[in-house]
């Protein structure tokens, strides 16, 4: 607990000689300090790694407070009065032990990011859309089993969506109108497909589909032209579609642990690759125009069983690039 003259004079930042912030991470609290209950000129409170276990509804009072970090507290309940900071821009509830989300969440529409990963929420309730300012949105290291198909109406994100390490089977069709979004993390759920629509993603810089169940790849991966990493390892992908050669920005392409067959002819036109990631798949043999790729600095062959090593591996080696069999 907070000593009686809490907060003490080197957690709070002055502006002009008025406190516009409270910097207080980790410092043992175990409760908001009721001292902070009349300071409604605060602008920033970061309590990162604390042990709150709960946010007074008087937190409300603070209507000029833009940025609020409580991440790694315990925290078990978000107040709906929370809602009522439409000032709010930044909101990081990661790694506590929330359950669900308030509905009154999605009236900070000014919400540029959201955190609300390493939780323990299995589902979202309806209005996720009024956040039309959000460029960024972890939803990661929960429990949802399905992610609401009003995600696609998010016109402001940009920069990150993560939704890995759910209970996720499919992700909606909608997520292809997510046309700004940079970067999507769906590692670790349990999905067997992707949508089509994902050909629509066209400022995708980076993919993550990791350790999912996926059986193919949709012939419109080929559109993102400005993907630059592709993680696919530890799926079930025993051919990749031909349409794979249109991502001509690609630079690192991570297929390790999938039971591939082949690889498309189409994959010596990536002029971009640097990494390639073979190991543990099922492959006997490789195109002769791998050795063609001028980037290309590792080709990792580990764990593949070749009757001998392919023809491209001693000219890609001549050349500098690492090869590991």
């Amino acid at each position: 607990m907070p000593e009686p003259g809490w907060p003490p004079q080197e957690a709070v930042r002055l502006a002009g000689g008025v406190p516009v912030a409270l910097v207080a991470a980790d410092a043992g609290l175990s409760s908001l300090p009721a001292a902070v209950r009349g300071v409604e000129t605060l602008r920033h409170i970061d309590l990162d790694g604390n042990a709150l276990t709960s946010l007074p509804g008087w937190i409300a009072r603070l209507e000029r407070l833009r940025v609020l970090w409580l991440y790694g507290n315990r925290i078990t309940a978000i107040p709906p009065e929370l809602g009522n900071l439409t000032a709010l821009e930044h909101l990081g509830l990661g790694r506590n032990a929330l359950t669900s989300v308030p509905a009154a969440l999605w009236r900070l529409s000014r919400l540029r990011s959201l955190n609300l990963a390493e939780n323990e929420i299995a589902d979202l309730p309806p209005g996720l859309a009024r956040l039309g300012a959000l460029r960024m949105l972890d939803l990661g290291h929960n429990r949802l089993r399905e992610v609401p198909a009003e995600i696609g109406d998010l016109p402001g994100l940009t920069d990150y969506l993560y939704l890995s390490d759910n209970g996720l089977t499919t992700v909606p069709a909608s997520l292809g109108r997510l046309d700004r979004l940079g970067y999507l993390n769906l590692a670790e759920n349990r999905l067997a497909e992707l949508p089509a629509s994902i050909g629509g993603m066209a400022a995708l810089h980076e993919l993550r589909a990791h350790d999912n169940r996926l059986t193919e790849l949709p012939e419109t991966i080929g559109r993102l032209t400005g993907l630059r990493e592709l993680h696919l390892r530890n799926n079930r992908l025993t051919a990749l579609p031909e349409s794979i050669g249109g991502l001509s920005g690609l630079r690192h392409l991570d297929l390790r642990g999938n039971p591939l067959e082949r690889l498309p002819r189409s994959i010596v036109g990536l002029t971009r690759l640097t990494h390639l990631d073979l190991r543990a798949t099922r492959l006997t043999a490789l195109p002769a125009g791998l050795a063609e790729l001028p980037l290309l600095e590792k080709l990792d062959l580990r764990w593949v069983k070749f009757d001998e090593a392919p023809a491209c591996v001693r000219p890609l080696r001549e050349r500098g690039c690492v090869v590991l069999l």
